[in-house]
């Protein structure tokens, strides 16, 4: 008889959430998420910022209970910055930027 392996459902994996984990973990780091939301025949710019393990977007509403996913919407993020907090207007704070999504999932990419 052939043995069967049972091969797990992979959970869906909320990238923004994952992310703000990282960030309560280094506070002087702040990472800007650039994208943009699929919603009907057009797309609209998305930014988050994450900052001390919490996200804000200067353009949509997001959710703020940890139940739920951060955005509702389908959406893209296409770009990833790392900036030195606290940000100063005198000082160039930025680290580094990354398109790929694992980049930053990786603590070490952090600092």
């Amino acid at each position: 008889m052939e043995e069967t392996l049972a091969i797990p459902k992979m959970a869906e994996t909320d990238l923004i959430r994952n992310l703000e984990k990282i960030s309560s973990e280094i506070p002087n780091r702040i990472l800007k998420l650039e994208g943009f939301i699929l919603k009907a025949n057009h797309k609209e710019q998305l930014e988050i910022i994450i900052f001390k393990g919490l996200s804000s977007s200067t353009t949509h509403q997001i959710e703020i209970d940890l139940e739920k996913k951060v955005i509702t919407f389908n959406y893209v993020i296409t770009n990833f910055k790392i900036y030195k907090a606290p940000l100063a207007e005198t000082e160039d704070n930025f680290i580094r930027e990354n398109r790929n999504s694992d980049f930053f999932l990786n603590q070490k990419n952090w600092i």
